[in-house]
């Protein structure tokens, strides 16, 4: 395939493919469209998703963000037994990673115009994963392990809603879901190696 060039008769108006069809608009038009709805931020024309959907979406990944922290925080101070000095440190990265991800969202959220929800009425509801305690440290491991199985179906059912629509949200989810399929894999090493002894 030839490299995009200019149209000698459309200098001016717009870069063209190989088969002179435009793929980036004329400067001027460019030029228009930002000035229309100045106060919508990053959110141009060209977004081509329903942004109320994309900030509920994003307002139930934050929950189940900060659920899976406060989850992860309880099981990092309650670990116990001959086994936690190597589980606990486990616990804490992932309350801290899963922090993080909760701020990357809530982020996204303002820059599409929306506000995050932090309120704690109502977080267990708008999460995907549930806050479960477990009393041993295999039953920890093993609600984490679910928690992070839950998180991974739904970023990818957003991900997939998002294709084509919004690169940038989608993006973000893409590298939030690598960790989450991390934390999993690493979780699922932490329960194979405690029931083998």
């Amino acid at each position: 395939m030839s490299s995009p060039a200019r149209s000698p008769a459309k200098a001016e108006s717009a870069w063209l493919t190989s088969n002179d069809t435009p793929f980036l608009s004329d400067i001027e038009t460019l030029r228009k469209r930002a000035r229309n709805h100045i106060d919508q931020g990053p959110v141009t024309e060209g977004y081509g998703a329903d942004v109320a959907v994309v900030v509920k979406l994003l307002n139930e990944a934050l929950a189940t963000e900060i659920i899976c922290t406060l989850r992860y925080r309880r099981h990092y101070f309650m670990a116990k037994g001959i086994h936690a000095e190597a589980v606990a440190p486990e616990f804490l990265e992932h309350a801290t990673e899963e922090q993080q991800h909760a701020d990357q969202i809530a982020e996204r959220i303002v820059q599409l115009g929306g506000e995050p929800n932090f309120s704690p009425e109502g977080l267990a509801t708008r999460s995907h994963a549930e806050y479960v305690e477990g009393g041993s440290l295999i039953e920890m491991i093993k609600e984490d392990l679910v928690a992070e199985r839950i998180a991974i179906e739904s970023y990818l059912e957003m991900i997939n809603y998002l294709e084509g629509k919004d690169p940038t949200t989608r993006r973000m989810l893409e590298e939030i879901l690598a960790k989450e399929e991390e934390h999993a894999d690493d979780l699922n090493s932490l329960l194979e190696g405690l029931q083998v002894k």
